[in-house]
């Protein structure tokens, strides 16, 4: 008889912090493409990396790990669909700023929303004290483990 390789009873650290942001990540990007035709949770890494006055491609790609050919496609997704343009970088006349149009805005603070949202159902779930605490070691992690 085989026995499996992992032990059923004890999840793996990587399962515990997926299986919760990915609940997370499509509710939110399911709620904002209802209210925001075509954005789709690969946005979620141009949104995340966009800096207040704007960023360059490259910088976004490397915020979120990913080519610089990949994140073009995306930004380019999010200018066809009003949320983004690109600019001229006032810093440097050869590179280019992509920046939230007014749509994008809107977009963004929609976002930020929802997220608020979520966490208020995550202490719901879990109670004040313990979401806190939750928040407190990922807070925790994120400053450890994040390059960015």
């Amino acid at each position: 008889m085989n026995s499996p390789l992992v032990d059923p009873n004890r999840k793996s650290l990587g399962v515990l912090l997926r299986y919760p942001y990915e609940l997370l990540a499509d509710w939110l990007y399911g709620r904002l493409g209802e209210e925001f035709p075509g954005v789709r949770l690969p946005h979620s890494a141009v949104l995340r990396g966009l800096e207040s006055g704007g960023s360059r491609v490259v910088d976004l790609a490397a915020r979120a790990g990913m080519t610089k050919q990949s994140m073009a496609y995306l930004v380019e997704q999010l200018c066809e669909l009003g949320y983004l343009r690109v600019a001229a970088d006032p810093n440097d006349g050869r590179a280019k700023r992509v920046q939230l149009t007014a749509s994008g805005e809107r977009l963004y603070a929609r976002a930020l929303e929802l997220s608020a949202q979520a966490e208020e159902g995550l202490a719901v779930t879990l109670g004040e004290a313990d979401a806190h605490e939750l928040r407190r070691i990922l807070e925790r992690l994120h400053g450890r483990w994040s390059p960015r």
